[in-house]
């Protein structure tokens, strides 16, 4: 099993689209949101990702895919 940090930006068109539901549904990950800051035109999310680490790559290609951006984190996403 794998974890990895990643940071989701979400553009207009992507706000209210269920893609963290869908990613956990899609793909053999657990995800745990650590922080968030969700707005009508605008919308970012941390996110801790367990998984293998090829259902991990898939999922990020495919979230990628989706028009998110996607970009790695690391460190303790709470400490700062």
């Amino acid at each position: 099993m794998g974890k990895q940090r990643v940071k989701f930006t979400f553009e207009e068109t992507l706000v209210k689209e269920p893609v963290i539901y869908e990613l956990g549904r899609k793909f053999k990950i657990v995800t745990n949101i650590r922080r968030a800051e969700v707005g009508e035109t605008l919308g970012w999310v941390v996110l801790e990702l367990d998984g293998e680490e090829s259902e991990i790559q898939s999922g990020l290609e495919w979230v990628s895919s989706t028009g998110v951006r996607v970009d790695p984190l690391g460190g303790d996403v709470i400490d700062g």
